[in-house]
């Protein structure tokens, strides 16, 4: 369990606290990225799509690959993995925080390619297509930023395939570490020293392409080095600066701190 002395959000995260509050459903949508962009008729709008709320189970899969999807699911509480499989073995190829509107795409694609499984209990909203159909006839701001959403993914999943393709198994993990800290923070979730997840060696080792055994020799070097600290759910972190040098990371893509952020520029979404 975390102590009492660690701190939640790193500044970025608190900031965004009180619109989860406001909107229990949604209120993580977009946070540290456009959301200051939403008006709160738009942010209210954005709550009323969820017409169900669902909890899960470790393990579960959402969706699988080439089942017809009539709703978009809101990860409202929990992680969810984006997985593929082969040769009897699956593949992460991207993870979900709280806020992600996970299958956004599949409005347009109507079946997906690939499986989205729960890491650890989850809680989702559904979210009709009719209702996403509405918004891009009614609310065409709205819609720009449910579409900037799924763009969103697609940065992350091009970075996934430059960065974690060229690193070391322990480069790799870092890389995911160092994500997934960001992401949390920028949703209120992440702390000073690091967060907490429901993630297991297997899971990570199926994130990185990396097997088991490596996946072992890969978090002891980590934990040996000072760089992070996997044990039980927690990752501790001692310097973000030593794990995202060693990790050769940078949250440009994740458009929230850095070159390609939108906020407090002036740059609004057309």
């Amino acid at each position: 369990m975390l102590d009492g002395a660690r701190k939640s959000g790193g500044g970025l995260g608190t900031m965004f606290s009180p619109d989860h509050a406001n909107y229990p459903n949604t209120g993580r949508f977009l946070a540290g990225r456009l959301r200051h962009e939403m008006s709160e008729d738009e942010r209210a709008g954005l709550e009323t799509l969820v017409s169900e709320v669902k909890d899960h189970k470790n393990g579960d899969r959402l969706i699988a690959r080439g089942d017809t999807c009539n709703h978009s699911t809101m990860l409202i509480e929990g992680f969810t993995l984006r997985t593929l499989e082969a040769d009897d073995r699956r593949h992460g190829v991207s993870f979900h925080v709280p806020g992600d509107f996970i299958d956004l795409h599949c409005f347009t694609l109507k079946k997906l390619d690939h499986n989205i499984d729960c890491v650890g209990p989850v809680k989702v909203g559904l979210v009709p297509h009719e209702a996403i159909a509405d918004v891009m006839k009614d609310k065409p701001h709205l819609a720009r930023l449910l579409w900037f959403s799924t763009l969103l993914d697609a940065a992350m999943h091009r970075e996934w395939i430059f960065k974690l393709e060229r690193l070391t198994t322990p480069k790799r993990i870092a890389h995911i570490f160092a994500e997934i800290w960001r992401r949390l923070q920028m949703v209120g979730m992440g702390f000073d020293d690091g967060f907490e997840t429901p993630l297991r060696q297997s899971d990570i080792a199926d994130m990185c392409g990396a097997t088991a055994i490596h996946t072992n020799r890969a978090l002891s070097f980590l934990r040996e080095e000072g760089i992070a600290n996997f044990q039980r759910g927690e990752v501790r972190i001692k310097s973000r600066e030593r794990l995202e040098a060693f990790a050769e990371f940078s949250q440009d893509y994740l458009y929230g701190d850095g070159d390609l952020s939108l906020a407090g520029d002036g740059i609004k979404a057309a």
